[in-house]
């Protein structure tokens, strides 16, 4: 009786670790099958459950990937308009703030693409981050796309350059085309004039006169727009080459000889003599050339027009690393620039007084063809003027090397370069 008794108790034992066994088994498999199904997805490693049913996770897999090397600033929303994702140009162009997205029209079109499935597409202008109400605001495209059953994404990418860029294009072209147009009309209107008046020899002189004037205007037009196609995309200068400043000074002086001539206008130049640049030396005597010129037509009678160069270091002048920079400076006596119309001297066509810039011959592009020359020499531009008083043109470029063959001068003293011939009048 003892014996089937401790064998029954041996029985039951033995069954109780089976079954422990056996459940321990089936607990484990059923832990190694929940993490072979979701810890082998790249972030479905825990499974979320609301009542009973498995929810998405925060991010399909390889999203975060595909939004981190996209151009466009890139904004995932969730269900209840929450920021899953940001990108950080999102950030830097206030889209997104304190988790949430800051512009109500993002807002409004994400909950329509959340709501019916469609992808949407829309250009908007939105306020720039941290400016004044009236600056220029942001040109952007949106496109938003459903991303799963819950998430919505947002790109927006920045148009404003490109959409600047074209509207400079369609205004050069329409500056070009009525500019080529008002003295390719003269022209007509100026032939026919002389066939009508050919028995008399004193009007087809007048107006031969007139037809050369013209013309000049033409070919001097069509010099400059060929001058600023050069050198508009600002590139560096690839082969430059030595470049002295007194011959550029004295280039540019002789430039304006005659018309300085004419109103008895005085033309000096002083500063540091032996100076050199790098680079393109047409496109540099171009520069100084129209600063030179501007200034005399645009000064009245009997004034002076003073052309000044120095070397200084390019850390106090532009905050950058240290070197040498050549500075010239053209100073006039003339009409002189509003405030309203200093920031927008250099852009092509414009003119401060369209009838004066007719009356002198001008068409608008030399200052752009200076900022552009500048640009490309790794140098800047800059003006200062008082209305009555005159105007002070600077530009600033990194200094270059003597040829090797040449002698340095001895010493920097300052020591004038030149003088026009013309002298001032005495006063009546």
């Amino acid at each position: 009786m003892d014996v089937n008794v401790a064998a029954a108790a041996a029985c039951a034992i033995a069954g109780l670790g089976v079954g422990l066994t056996a459940s321990i088994a089936f607990r484990w498999s059923e832990r190694e099958q929940a993490r072979g199904r979701y810890g082998s997805t790249g972030g479905r490693n825990r499974q979320q459950t609301l009542g009973g049913t498995a929810q998405e996770p925060p991010l399909p897999p390889g999203v975060d990937t595909v939004l981190s090397v996209l151009r466009s600033c890139a904004v995932v929303l969730g269900e209840g308009d929450e920021v899953v994702k940001a990108s950080s140009a999102a950030y830097a162009m206030g889209l997104v703030r304190g988790g949430a997205v800051a512009v109500d029209q993002l807002l409004a079109l994400a909950r329509s693409t959340r709501r019916d499935g469609e992808i949407r597409q829309v250009e908007l202008e939105l306020p720039r981050p941290g400016a004044a109400r009236a600056a220029e605001p942001l040109a952007v495209s949106v496109r938003v796309a459903p991303l799963g059953s819950r998430l919505v994404l947002v790109l927006v990418e920045d148009q404003t350059e490109r959409r600047r860029v074209e509207a400079v294009r369609r205004d050069f072209v329409a500056n070009v085309s009525h500019e080529l147009k008002t003295p390719v009309g003269a022209l007509s209107l100026l032939s026919e004039a002389v066939a009508d008046a050919a028995d008399d020899p004193e009007a087809v002189q007048r107006f031969a006169g007139r037809m050369q004037i013209e013309a000049t205007r033409l070919a001097s037009l069509v010099q400059e727009i060929i001058d600023l196609s050069r050198v508009q995309d600002d590139r560096l200068m690839t082969d430059p080459e030595p470049v002295a400043v007194d011959e550029l000074i004295a280039e540019a002086i002789d430039r304006c000889r005659q018309q300085a001539a004419a109103k008895q206008i005085l033309i000096s130049a002083g500063g540091i003599a032996g100076l050199y640049l790098h680079g393109n030396r047409g496109q540099l005597a171009a520069a100084l050339g129209n600063l030179v010129e501007n200034a005399v037509n645009y000064s009245p009678p009997r004034t002076r027009v003073a052309i000044a160069t120095r070397r200084i270091s390019s850390a106090a002048a532009l905050g950058e690393a240290d070197g040498e920079l050549i500075e010239i400076s053209v100073t006039d006596q003339g009409i002189g620039i509003s405030e309203k119309d200093r920031e927008r001297v250099f852009e092509r066509f414009y003119r401060v007084d369209p009838a004066r810039s007719r009356q002198t011959g001008g068409t608008g592009l030399g200052l752009s063809i200076v900022k552009h020359v500048a640009a490309s020499h790794g140098g800047t531009v800059s003006v200062w003027s008082v209305e009555g008083q005159g105007s002070t043109f600077t530009i600033r470029l990194p200094a270059g090397q003597a040829p090797a063959d040449l002698t340095p001068p001895a010493g920097d003293a300052a020591e004038p370069l030149s003088d026009t011939t013309p002298q001032l009048a005495p006063e009546a």
